[in-house]
């Protein structure tokens, strides 16, 4: 497994932006998949964005499609999320994953489920008041 980290989470007021970055250390190949997911208070972990190394598609819920965008710097290894247009809704602990294979569903696309994730981040948190 790898081992991940995040960072740059924050408290900001409705419509701010942040961006989350997500380290990978121990990592000997590129993943098949790596995700944000999230938790809000009293809510499941929900799936946020995904980046899929080989077929290099990104992929974002529908409550977050065209504010958030997930992207990678190869040389760092890191993945990041670009988050726009905050709203509180979008509070929560916000936690980096990693597929390191396939596992389900058109090869090429990133699973939206968390236990097709084999490590996790510890998360960081987001709140966004209104």
């Amino acid at each position: 497994q790898v081992q991940l980290v995040e960072s740059g989470g924050g408290f900001v007021q409705a419509g701010a932006s942040l961006r989350l970055s997500c380290d990978c250390s121990k990592r000997t190949a590129n993943p098949y998949a790596m995700a944000w997911f999230r938790q809000g208070p009293g809510k499941e972990r929900e799936f946020v964005s995904a980046f899929n190394w080989p077929s290099l598609k990104t992929e974002y819920s529908n409550t977050v499609l065209g504010r958030f965008t997930i992207s990678r710097d190869g040389a760092k290894n890191t993945v990041y999320l670009q988050m726009d247009s905050l709203q509180p809704e979008d509070t929560g602990v916000y936690y980096c994953a990693a597929a390191a294979y396939y596992v389900r569903g058109a090869y090429g696309a990133s699973s939206h489920l968390a236990g097709d994730y084999q490590s996790w981040g510890q998360g960081t948190q987001v709140t966004v008041s209104s």
